[in-house]
Formats: C-alpha cells, sequence, structure tokens
C-alpha cells in the first residue's frame, strides 16, 4: 500500500474562519497534515510525494466534475479580488444568492458569494496551488490503484466532499474523493464511494446524484441538527438513472461507536447490492468524541473496527483524507484505523 501527500498542500495556510458569527482560528491548516504523518508514522507507515503530476489530465478530470466558471473562479478570483477598492487579503463573500439566483454575476463579490456557500473557505494568494496540490495527491492514489496497487492513501488538505460542481463549503474547494472516483471510473465500469466523515459529503452527493455508474453512501451526524443542515436526509436516493445509488444513514447527535458501526455495516451491505469493483473511502476522523467540530462520540478503537470493515470489502480502495481536526487524539486515530485495515 502507497500513501501520498503534495507538499504543495502547505500553501493554502488561512488563519481563520467565521464560526457561528465570530472569526476563530482555523482547524484547517497544514498542521492537519503533519500530524496524520505523525499518525501514519505511529502506526509504522510513511508517505510519498508524488512525482510529476500532469497538470493538464488533471484539470481534464476536475472539468469532468465541476463546472469550468468555477475552476475559473478559483483559480482567478484572488487576483481580481485585490483589484477591487480596499479589498482584503482573503476573499470571503459578504452575500449570497439564498434561494437560488437568476444570472450568474460578473463582478468579483458576486462570484464569491456564488461559489462559496459559507464563510469556511477563505481563499488567500497561495490557495489555489494549495487546493490543487491536494487533488493532484487524490489523482496520484487513485491513478496507483488503476495501475495495479490494490490500495492507496491520499493525505488531502484542504478537504473536498463538501465541494459540489460549482460551490465550495465546509473548508472543501475540489471534491478529491470524487476526482478519484473519476480516475478510476477509467479502469473500472462500477464504482462506489464510501463516507465516513462525521459531515455529510453533500458536494459528492450533488456530483454523482444522477449517475448510475458511481454509487454514494454517506453516514452522518443527523443534518436535522449539524451541518451541512440542507443535505444528507434518509429521503435523498438519486434522480433519473441515478435513482437508488445514493444512500444516506444519518446517526442521532451524539451518537457512539456502536451506533456507527452498527450504520457502517447497514451501508456496506447496501453497497454489496451495486456490486462495484473499486471503492473509495472518503476517511473522516472527526467522528471521534473529542474533534473540535464533534458532533459523534467515537474512540480510538471504533476506528480500528472501522478500518477492519472497509479492509473486509477486499476491492481496489482509494483511502482519501476528508475530516479530522487538530487534537491530541488525531494522530492516534489515523494510525487505529490504518491499524485495522492493514491488518497491523
Amino acid at each position: 500500500m502507497r500513501f501520498f501527500y503534495h507538499p504543495d498542500q502547505e500553501r493554502h495556510a488561512p488563519e481563520n474562519f467565521l464560526l457561528r458569527g465570530r472569526p476563530a482560528p482555523s482547524p484547517e491548516g497544514p498542521v492537519r497534515a503533519e500530524l496524520l504523518a505523525e499518525g501514519l508514522a505511529e502506526a509504522g507507515l510513511s508517505l510519498t510525494a508524488p512525482g510529476c503530476v500532469d497538470s493538464a489530465v488533471l484539470r481534464e478530470r476536475l472539468a469532468c466534475i465541476h463546472t469550468p466558471r468555477y475552476l475559473t473562479f478559483l483559480e482567478t478570483i484572488h487576483e481580481r479580488w485585490q483589484a477591487l477598492p480596499d479589498a482584503a487579503e482573503i476573499v470571503a463573500p459578504n452575500v449570497h444568492p439564498c434561494g437560488g439566483g437568476y444570472h450568474y454575476p460578473r463582478h468579483p463579490v458576486g462570484q464569491a458569494g456564488w461559489h462559496l456557500h459559507d464563510m469556511a473557505c477563505p481563499i488567500t494568494v497561495d490557495s489555489f496551488a494549495g487546493i490543487l496540490a491536494s487533488a493532484a495527491t487524490a489523482q496520484v492514489a487513485a491513478e496507483a490503484v488503476s495501475g495495479g496497487e490494490r490500495q492507496a492513501y491520499a493525505l488531502c488538505r484542504p478537504p473536498g466532499h463538501h465541494a459540489g460542481p460549482e460551490r465550495a463549503g465546509g473548508f472543501c474547494f475540489l471534491n478529491n474523493s470524487a476526482l478519484a472516483a473519476t480516475v478510476l471510473r477509467e479502469s473500472f465500469s462500477r464504482v462506489a464511494i464510501v463516507d465516513v466523515d462525521l459531515h455529510h459529503g453533500n458536494g459528492t452527493q450533488d456530483i454523482f446524484y444522477a449517475r448510475d455508474d458511481v454509487w454514494t453512501g454517506s453516514l452522518h451526524a443527523d443534518p436535522a441538527d449539524f451541518y451541512p443542515f440542507y443535505w444528507g436526509g434518509a429521503d435523498e436516493t438519486g434522480s433519473g438513472p441515478g435513482r437508488g445509488t445514493n444512500v444516506n444513514l444519518p446517526l442521532t447527535l451524539g451518537s457512539d461507536g456502536r451506533a456507527f458501526l452498527a450504520a457502517l455495516d447497514s451501508l456496506l451491505a447496501r453497497m454489496t447490492d451495486f456490486a462495484p469493483q473499486a471503492v473509495v473511502v472518503a476517511l473522516g476522523l472527526d467522528a471521534h468524541k473529542a474533534d473540535p467540530l464533534a458532533g459523534l462520540a467515537l474512540e480510538r478503537e471504533d476506528f480500528v473496527e472501522v478500518g477492519r470493515r472497509l479492509a473486509r470489502l477486499d476491492l481496489p480502495t482509494v483511502l482519501v483524507q476528508e475530516g479530522g481536526y487538530p487534537t491530541q487524539y488525531l494522530s492516534h486515530n489515523l494510525a487505529a484505523f490504518m491499524d485495522g485495515f492493514t491488518g497491523a
């Protein structure tokens, strides 16, 4: 099994985000990668920097899951924002088209509100380079599995599963798990994405909601009481050709490891009806009881069991890092998952 991390991800390093109306230190920064790397080392594993990444191929694949105007926005918005009078150093929206807008604006402020769903996605001068490096890491891991590796892990930050076709949110800009599935689809006719993050992967759901070649399943804290609030209900099952290929299992806020593992067993049982040939795991570690965004109450030992259950699928698998934020437990939780997944 190979483990990948592109060091340019460090270039996306926002200091703050808005939490319940107040500026707060962002938990999604380079220190996450440091702690996760320590967790791999604890499990006797080490990261490899991707070799030469074909940026043209990466952008071509990203265009399969994100709209052209959104990709252009991410690449150009900081420079255009800085050209505005009295602009702040970071791009952050002050207006949103709540309820939907009738036309796409030309002005940078309007575009920021259109594409940046919430206040957890500030964009700095170097953000796009870091965001693209995160996606490149997912691409290289998926290419390794498509090329014959049985498993690969991508340490991606910023994460991606809240990023939709043309929307950033929840620290996510480009959907790394969806990108990994796109790469796998070049070699496998049916691919499943299993999202075990604390939060619903609403962006991933949006990307594949009407498709029948990629199955998406998520277990997460109930959005009636938790971010992302507006997506993630059990009644969201797909549309058109994709009807029945999207499964959500929301959990009561504060649910423990026993409830989480029971839901995971149910999710994986439903996935087997789809008969996937390869799997992407959107690997969140933020379901731990001490995570700063905590909504569930898993213990370290529960992540061992999550890893074991996913390993038993015995399918070509790409692990894409999603949530899990800095605490004294984060490294140990990744080590626990890897112990279970690799059979250590």
